[in-house]
């Protein structure tokens, strides 16, 4: 899965330029025949406005939502992509200035204001923001983009209008959710969030959304706790960017990438500073798993430590012979990945982008196994007896239990990332493969798959394109776990005509089935989904 390719032209760079939205759907020209199974729609959202005027966003995950959707219908393909109608956009678009502060850019008074208005603006508290830029869901019967705050919003998957903003604060005990829920077949919807917990220490809790409700009313307003997590850190919770669940167990890591919650409740107010100032690093804690049963909701307080590392994306888990599985794409050390996503970095000459690289933290995609039982051996003895993995786990004189992994991958500067799996059919089982987003020193240049037993590779990659995370499809007649399609957004800016594609992957070996081209670039993607 290493990438040989290199950008020199980098024309990566063209991936983080604003665009406009469109007034109606495009037509797409299709070359190579698209399954007449493969009806319905891709939907994808990231960052489509990267400055406001004069005013530059700053970070990666600062820039205005834009969402996007592919239409596929008998054959043919069309185009089409929305900005979200939030307060941020609304009010940045209406005051032709970045009113509300992003992930790493902060937001000023507006300077047309007399002294006084300024003083007193910068007192009036946090304004938390709702540029749902990361991923897109559904709850019930409706679809709901989100970023990492407390703040949804509901939108028409068909038209990319803009319907509401939802505040979860208003039914649930947190202070934001995660863009990763896990989502069931009944459609029930699980998510995670830091919250205040007993004597106003911080907590995690695990949320709980039911599928669609009889008589019409709103899932969201069912919604529930289900149980709570400690954190290591009375006033410093960690980033979390996703969690774990099998069909029994949640998993959640607790990294030592920390928030600090008297730095974002003061200096956000008074010296105005981003959400990128708040965050810090515990070089002493390493990294902590923690366990809580699903049904009933109880925390399990096992004390599981290892070296240091952060993570964003799950894989998947599973349990098996009382054991659970973990598979993760992690980055080795305690230095924030997220301090090398400024647009000022990625948008370097190809050069200064690998240099950059040098001194970011290293992929690895790893596995983990949590033991059910960890008196099942004398201390000091492993505990894991799956005879096809290499994890350990082993209990210490001090109560901990220290974990050693397996690698599945790694590969210097070469990251497998936004990983997917057969969702419906194997999240929260045993599985075999895994698909994700080869990232070269940053730049996503190359669709892979990875066999997690064997640890075979596949790569489709192509000179001067930039795809985005691939989502699986199943094949409705499939017999096997990689019966399917990936979808996957192709940016290829040197093109003379066509730079932007929809590209349709065999998911067995990753060969091409077919593509839909448009006239049109099209800015980079974070997360989506495919809506049948």
């Amino acid at each position: 899965m290493v990438s040989c390719i290199e950008h020199p032209a980098g024309g990566y760079k063209r991936i983080f330029e604003s665009c406009e939205e469109l007034a109606e759907p495009i037509p797409a020209h299709v070359t190579g025949v698209i399954p007449a199974w493969l009806n319905g729609s891709l939907l994808r959202l990231g960052p489509g406005l990267f400055e406001i005027g004069d005013e530059p966003f700053y970070h990666l995950f600062d820039g205005q939502a834009l969402m996007h959707k592919f239409d596929l219908k008998n054959g043919k393909v069309t185009y089409y992509r929305r900005f979200l109608r939030t307060d941020a956009y609304v009010r940045a678009m209406t005051e032709k200035r970045i009113v509300i502060t992003e992930f790493g850019t902060t937001a000023y008074p507006d300077p047309c204001k007399n002294i006084f208005s300024r003083f007193f603006t910068y007192f009036q508290g946090i304004e938390v923001t709702d540029n749902c830029l990361v991923n897109v869901y559904p709850i019930g019967e409706d679809f709901y983009a989100c970023t990492e705050t407390n703040f949804i919003t509901k939108v028409n998957p068909d038209t990319l209008e803009t319907v509401k903003k939802v505040d979860l604060c208003n039914y649930l005990s947190i202070n934001g959710a995660t863009a990763h829920p896990h989502i069931e077949q009944d459609g029930t919807v699980y998510n995670i969030g830091n919250c205040f917990g007993k004597n106003m220490s911080l907590a995690y809790n695990i949320i709980k959304i039911p599928p669609a409700q009889k008589g019409k009313s709103d899932p969201i307003e069912k919604s529930k706790v289900v149980v709570q997590f400690p954190s290591s850190e009375r006033f410093k919770p960690s980033y979390v960017h996703s969690f774990g669940k099998t069909e029994n167990y949640f998993v959640f890591i607790e990294t030592p990438i920390k928030i600090n919650l008297l730095k974002f409740l003061s200096l956000w107010s008074i010296m105005g500073t981003n959400y990128m100032d708040c965050f810090e690093t515990n070089d002493k804690m390493g990294t902590w798993f923690h366990l809580a049963t699903k049904h009933p909701g109880e925390y399990i307080d096992y004390k599981f430590r290892t070296s240091t590392f952060s993570v964003f994306h799950h894989i998947n888990c599973y349990e098996d012979q009382g054991f659970i599985v973990v598979d993760l794409c992690t980055w080795k050390g305690y230095d924030f990945v997220y301090n090398y996503l400024y647009l000022a970095n990625l948008k370097q000459n190809w050069e200064e982008v690998k240099k950059a690289a040098m001194r970011a933290p290293q992929p690895e995609v790893r596995r983990y196994v949590l033991p059910l039982d960890i008196y099942r051996e004398e201390p000091g003895k492993n505990l894991i007896s799956l005879s096809y993995t290499t994890a350990t786990a082993v209990l210490r004189s001090d109560g901990t239990i220290w974990l050693e992994p397996e690698v599945l991958f790694s590969a210097p500067r070469q990251a497998f990332e936004f990983p997917q799996i057969n969702y419906s059919k194997y999240s929260g089982k045993d599985y075999t493969f895994a698909y994700g987003l080869g990232l070269n020193h940053f730049i996503p240049d190359r669709i892979c798959k990875l066999n997690v037993k064997s640890k075979e590779t596949w790569v489709w990659d192509k000179p001067d394109s930039y795809p985005s995370e691939p989502l699986f499809v199943q094949n409705p007649d499939a017999q096997n776990e990689d019966d399917g399609v990936l979808l996957t957004i192709v940016v290829n800016p040197g093109a003379s005509k066509h730079p932007a594609y929809l590209l349709i992957l065999n998911a067995r070996d990753l060969t091409e089935i077919a593509r839909a081209e448009v006239d049109v670039i099209i800015p980079v993607t974070l997360h989506g989904m495919y809506k049948a």
